[in-house]
This record gives C-alpha cells, structure tokens and sequence, in this order.
C-alpha cells in the first residue's frame, strides 16, 4: 500500500496550490479518502474527507469556500484544490485512507 503526495511548495497569500496523491496497492476506489495537515509546532488537524464515490466532500470550517477535494478513481488519484491561501494554511499535508494508510506528506508554505 503506497501513498505519494504531490503538488505543494511556496506561494504567496492568495495564491493557488494543487495537491495530488497517488494510491497503489489497494482498492481505491472503496475507500473514503482525507486529507490532513500539520503546521509547524502544532498538532495534525483534519481538513477534507471524500466518499468513496467522490459525490460527497466534507471540509473543516477553515477551509470551506476556498479548497475543494475530488479524485479520480480510474487514476487512483486524490486532489486537493487549494485556493485564495492564507499564511496559517501553511503546514505539511498528508493524504490518508479510510483503511488506515498514510502518505509521506508534502509541504505547502503560505508566504510573500
């Protein structure tokens, strides 16, 4: 089981970000995925979570109107749109499966 996070780096507030996760290893699929982020000294803090379908998305109140989840299930592949970013949105992002499965993460930094 094997996933690999992509797409961040350092934008300026406002801006936009991207984020993909490649599965592998498992059936895709079935599974609700989430997408979690730690900023620095802080502890892990759920941000999205999509159904299995990717017709159903929740978002924690931070992020609402401004980052939107989907996949594609046929690529095995989960995104996280980012727009209008703030500095505080800044942090190391995970994908992770509802069966328990955890990417490596990767960095978004929020900053002018």
């Amino acid at each position: 089981v094997q996933l690999v996070e992509s797409g961040g780096g350092l934008v300026q507030p406002g801006g936009s970000l991207r984020l993909s996760c490649a599965a592998s290893g498992f059936t895709f699929s079935s599974y609700y995925m989430s997408w979690v982020r730690q900023a620095p000294g802080k502890g892990l803090e759920w941000v999205s979570e999509i159904n299995s379908g990717g017709d159903s998305t929740y978002y924690t109140d931070s992020v609402k109107s401004r980052f939107t989840a989907s996949r594609d299930n046929a690529k095995n592949t989960l995104y996280l749109q980012m727009n209008s970013l703030k500095p505080e949105d800044t942090a190391l992002y995970y994908c992770a499966a509802s069966q328990g499965s955890w990417g490596q993460g990767t960095q978004v930094t929020v900053s002018s």
